[in-house]
């Protein structure tokens, strides 16, 4: 029998690529060939090419920038080079179907996929579709959304709401090793602190001047950023990481309580867990506001508190986390009602019947 082959794009943070991540392991158990198209130097190659059993193809791509820069007259032809790139790849490869977590790296795949007869799937993370989503859609056999209330923005024929795709692996996280790789007792609860994949400086910042008032009541696991770290803070309660991936299920199982970002993908990562949380969404300044509606919308459902990083201070802080504190068996309540199993089995059965196998 033909053996079938798939393959995956999206980059450009973690959050394109963390449902490729939890997706590949299953057809590459069920005997598919996997194949990845990223960019060249973004973090999707280094979290995919460590990867056994996946080729990892690098395209030239653009970037949406929410400034004046001589760049942006660059990108269009950076875009139609990669969409060639991606012609040719796609020829040479002759997948099935292809799979797309979004980012700018994902538009020319999938437009290079229409020309090519390939059926494209897309999973929409976000509450609104992304500008790199918007402009792939109409190339796609089918989209899918993680938030319900996302169908509104999508085209009513191509379009099914699944839910989020957590990684499996995340439920198997030891609390006693994450406690032990931090240097952590049982006798306070712990805080993890994620500023998203490139880490947040404003995070980061008002983290550390806050030491003095969180650590009696927290220990504190902090994510920082690559390059982030700051070696003449650090003390007993305090730890700091510059990016976690392999141990990442343990350090989520010591965790008690969460401060992130309000990307999609995380933020049902905890809700999966379970995990009170306090989210500080990239501002409007810095993103297209998306972290905002997300954070806003999990607020609503009392999952998680929200901080605006406009107004991020020592003290906002400080009684932003004495308040989770309090709410958290309110949260974890509320928490218990949402259930993540079938989005994932869901997805698998939708981009195989799009590859044209159902079983």
């Amino acid at each position: 029998m033909k053996l079938k082959r798939i393959m995956f794009t999206g980059g450009g943070t973690a959050g394109h690529v963390i449902v490729n991540l939890a997706l590949i392991p299953v057809f590459q158990k069920q005997g598919w060939e996997i194949d990845y198209i990223g960019s060249k130097q973004g973090i999707e190659r280094r979290l995919i090419e460590s990867l056994d059993g996946v080729t990892y193809h690098p395209i030239s791509t653009g970037k949406l920038r929410r400034y004046i820069s001589k760049e942006n007259v660059k990108d269009p032809f950076k875009v139609l080079k990669g969409a060639m790139q991606s012609w040719r790849i796609i020829g040479k490869r002759k997948p099935s179907v292809i799979f797309s977590k979004g980012g700018f790296v994902s538009v020319p795949v999938i437009m290079a996929a229409k020309v090519r007869g390939v059926p494209a799937v897309i999973h929409e993370s976000d509450f609104t579709p992304g500008l790199a989503n918007k402009l792939a859609i109409p190339f796609a056999k089918q989209v899918l959304a993680t938030f319900p209330e996302t169908m509104d923005y999508l085209p009513e024929k191509k379009a099914e709401y699944v839910g989020a795709v957590i990684r499996d692996e995340l439920f198997e996280g030891d609390k006693a090793r994450g406690l032990e790789m931090c240097g952590f007792t049982k006798t306070r609860p712990v805080l993890l602190i994620m500023g998203g994949s490139g880490g947040s400086e404003k995070i980061n910042n008002t983290v550390r001047e806050s030491l003095p008032q969180l650590l009696p009541e927290f220990q504190i696991a902090h994510i920082c950023g690559s390059g982030k770290t700051d070696p003449s803070v650090e003390q007993t309660g305090y730890i700091q990481f510059e990016y976690v991936n392999e141990e990442l299920k343990d350090l989520f199982a010591a965790a008690d309580f969460v401060l992130s970002r309000a990307g999609a993908n995380a933020i049902f990562e905890f809700l999966a867990l379970r995990k009170p949380m306090l989210l500080i969404p990239l501002s409007r300044a810095a993103s297209r506001g998306d972290q905002i509606i997300n954070a806003n919308s999990f607020k609503e459902k009392h999952y998680a508190n929200v901080l605006q990083e406009v107004d991020l201070t020592n003290d906002s802080l400080i009684q932003e986390l004495h308040k989770l504190k309090k709410q958290a068996p309110v949260m974890i309540d509320h928490m218990e009602n949402y259930h993540s199993e079938k989005a994932k089995s869901r997805v698998i059965e939708i981009i195989k019947q799009a590859g044209g196998r159902k079983h």
